[in-house]
């Protein structure tokens, strides 16, 4: 199932909330930073035990890492990297759809039966909300079909990006 909402992710009672990270994974601006404001300092200090892939990377982008949730209502916090937009010919949406397969098979490996998302990509990093959406949407919906009675919630933050999903899914909230 698919629902939308506006509203602040980390408020939401959902088995994982999904955290629009950046390869160190040690918090930033936007839907990072309230994460991990809401979540508390035991979040930094969980994110601090992920081993570096590389100098400076403990999650590389289009993959995931899980941690506790701690403060936040969500057990877990699926930090996930997406693309900065760079036109389109780069990767980008290829790295942004395994942001999503990536962030919902970890979910369901560690027995979630709800995730809810950000827009992932499109605020700093400058991803075209439209574009976001579409993939957003053929992922979570390819996973769905796999998974009776999985919730998936795609939290927006603007009016604007919640008529976006609501258009693209035939759902809102």
């Amino acid at each position: 199932m698919i629902r939308i909402v506006r509203g602040d992710i980390t408020t939401l009672d959902a088995d994982a909330v999904v955290n629009a990270a950046n390869e160190r994974m040690l918090g930033g601006g936007g839907v990072d930073g309230a994460i991990h404001a809401a979540a508390g300092p035991g979040l930094y200090e969980a994110c601090l035990a992920v081993p570096e892939v590389r100098p400076g990377v403990r999650c590389p982008t289009g993959e995931a890492r899980i941690t506790p949730g701690f403060a936040l209502p969500a057990k877990f916090v699926v930090h996930t990297v997406g693309p900065v937009w760079r036109g389109g010919d780069r990767g980008e949406p290829g790295q942004l759809a395994s942001c999503y397969r990536s962030s919902l098979a970890l979910a369901a490996e560690n027995g979630c039966r709800s995730v809810a998302f950000p827009c992932i990509s499109t605020g700093v990093y400058g991803y075209p909300a439209e574009e976001a959406a579409r993939i957003a949407v053929r992922e979570v919906r390819a996973f769905l079909e796999t998974r009776p009675g999985f919730e998936v919630v795609f939290c927006c933050f603007s009016e604007r990006d919640k008529r976006i999903y609501e258009g693209l899914t035939g759902t809102g909230d």
